[in-house]
């Protein structure tokens, strides 16, 4: 999840309206959901080297 909201904010294509941009916010969110659900969590560490790899 971090990573993909690193990659949406990093991303200056504008050609995707504001409805494609939140269609994907929400599908990465309901993948954080549920990766939270199953227990498929990174410890804040973990997120930050991720981001840090971008």
């Amino acid at each position: 999840m971090v990573m993909a909201l690193a990659q949406v904010t990093k991303t200056h294509d504008t050609s995707g309206s504001l409805n494609d941009m939140m269609d994907i916010l929400f599908e990465k969110l309901d993948e954080a959901i549920d990766d939270l659900e199953h227990g498929r969590v990174q410890t804040i560490d973990e997120a930050w080297e991720e981001i840090d790899a971008l």
